[in-house]
């Protein structure tokens, strides 16, 4: 599938995953198919920004349940490295692990990264509202992390 300039965009096709989780299970597009999800990807597990989102995602875990909406973070990190982020700052929602960054990949968002001139390949800070019939309604991409999750409450709420 090759992808626009920015990645995945609402209308789009839900690329297929399967990804362990930090609850030792696999989370996939199959197991969720028929429902509503958001997937949301970022770099790094207890980095400030990362933390702020996962607490940010995890608070309003109910409400995103209450819309029947799975909440699903995705990094390249472990799934132990998972474990004891979810346990440190008490999260509620799932994370999964990528370590071969396939799925990343997939949904556009490993990419050319630049700090202070030096430039690297990361994990961009990305979210998807994934509809029931497995396409994206909306996507973020270069996401600011304060007043995000507010945002996708609300798209989520307009499904």
């Amino acid at each position: 599938m090759a992808l626009a300039e920015g990645g995945l965009s609402a209308g789009d096709r839900a690329p297929n995953f399967k990804l362990a989780t930090d609850e030792g299970e696999d989370v996939s597009r199959a197991a969720l198919k028929g429902k509503p999800y958001v997937l949301y990807f970022y770099p790094k597990d207890d980095t400030a920004g990362c933390t702020r989102e996962a607490v940010d995602f995890s608070a309003a875990a109910a409400k995103f349940a209450k819309l029947g909406i799975a909440v699903i973070g995705v990094s390249k990190d472990s799934v132990a490295s998972h474990e004891k982020f979810r346990k440190k700052h008490k999260l509620k929602i799932t994370l999964a692990s990528d370590p071969d960054i396939k799925t990343a990949q997939d949904w556009g968002v490993w990419v050319e990264k630049s700090l202070y001139g030096r430039k690297y390949m990361g994990m961009e800070r990305a979210s998807f509202l994934v509809d029931a019939k497995g396409v994206i309604a909306q996507a973020w991409h270069k996401v600011k992390v304060p007043g995000h999750v507010e945002a996708v409450l609300a798209a989520a709420r307009a499904l």
